[in-house]
């Protein structure tokens, strides 16, 4: 694997630690406390190219690798969960233009989707049909030159806020996952109604919703060919999954950095919590679970650009990363005994936000089922 970058990738990466450390993170308990949307966090990416960097710079993206942009989704998660979670479900939506439109609808789409202009929605999951999409029952039929549109998405980042949604929906009820098909939805149309914001756990500022849809469309806003929307939302999902990866990489870093000055200020006794022995063994379990997921999300970033498949990769690197943002998050709370169970620390919001990681874009149970058939496959 080659994890080296040019020095455009390492400029875009400094430029967006820098914006995370001096913007973004001053705003993050805001969000969380508030449980306001990230409009300010996003705007500032926006400045720097950031809504872009999944996207080729034929259409407006900065043309950097996977590597290079799983650097920035951490920095972005380390600080501050939410604006990360808004940013990589735009990148699902503008993924599956990349992966599944026609080069018209690529045109019309991405390059003002990668300046910030637009912000886009990623609408697969429904309340039946959350790790298996092809039991959703969202239906698109033909009417009137175009499509009727009926059914429901839940548990949708953005959607209230975004300027389109690319919403996965059945065309065909018979024919199982070969019968869905993905569809363009600008803000405005006529049909689609929003629950409030779910009162989430964590990702405050990240808000979610369930839509309800009841609504027509144009010819115009199927995207690519009908009946190629599941292998264009699997595809989706095996990029997202290494961006989930490193935003678990994030996250938890964040946690062992506010661990690690702690532990060296706060006494015990005579002596700083560090100069314990339970202290050090805890910081060590810690920085090895993170670096190996670290690796592994390198790994899969790497495989992502090098055209070779790599669902298997990026399944492995968000199960661990995803378990590994879990297990350090928990553990930088117990080094700072009370104190990280209260807000005044952001600790307790690092765990909260890293909770979901196991479930989103595939639980930790779906990724292991990925990893289990990748290998007996493989032996076939």
């Amino acid at each position: 694997m080659n994890f080296e970058l040019d020095q455009v990738e390492l400029a875009v990466i400094e430029t967006a630690e820098k914006v995370a450390r001096e913007v973004i993170q001053p705003l993050a308990q805001h969000y969380d406390e508030s449980e306001t949307f990230c409009a300010e966090s996003l705007k500032a990416l926006a400045e720097l190219g950031g809504m872009g960097i999944n996207l080729p710079e034929e259409y407006g993206g900065l043309g950097i690798g996977s590597l290079a942009m799983s650097r920035v989704v951490e920095a972005v998660a380390g600080a501050c969960a939410s604006t990360a979670s808004a940013l990589t479900a735009h990148f699902l939506a503008t993924d599956s233009i990349l992966l599944g439109g026609t080069e018209a609808q690529k045109q019309q789409w991405l390059p003002r989707a990668a300046s910030g202009e637009l912000l886009g929605a990623f609408a697969l999951t429904e309340p039946a049909a959350g790790s298996n999409p092809a039991d959703m029952r969202c239906r698109a039929q033909r009417e009137d030159g175009g499509w009727r549109v009926r059914g429901s998405k839940h548990y949708i980042t953005n959607a209230r806020e975004a300027d389109f949604i690319v919403l996965y929906a059945k065309t065909d009820a018979e024919a199982g996952h070969k019968g869905i098909s993905a569809f363009m939805i600008a803000k405005g149309t006529e049909g689609i109604s929003f629950s409030s914001p779910e009162k989430t756990m964590g990702l405050r500022g990240s808000t979610i919703y369930e839509l309800a849809l009841d609504c027509w469309l144009p010819d115009s806003a199927l995207l690519g060919v009908e009946g190629a929307g599941f292998n264009t939302a699997m595809a989706v999902l095996d990029r997202g999954r290494v961006e989930v990866a490193a935003m678990s990489l994030g996250i938890a870093n964040a946690a062992l950095q506010a661990s690690l000055n702690w532990v060296r200020e706060r006494q015990i006794g005579p002596k700083p919590l560090a100069a314990y022995q339970g202290t050090q063994w805890r910081l060590a379990d810690m920085y090895a679970q993170l670096e190996s997921a670290r690796m592994l999300t390198w790994k899969a970033a790497a495989r992502r650009d090098s055209g070779e498949r790599f669902s298997l990769d990026s399944a492995t690197a968000k199960l661990v990363a995803a378990e590994c943002a879990g297990f350090v998050t928990d553990a930088a709370l117990q080094l700072h005994g009370g104190y990280g169970y209260i807000r005044d620390l952001p600790l307790e919001r690092y765990v909260r936000d890293a909770r979901i990681l196991r479930i989103f874009e595939g639980t930790s149970e779906v990724q292991k089922i990925i990893i289990s058939r990748s290998l007996l496959d493989a032996q076939r």
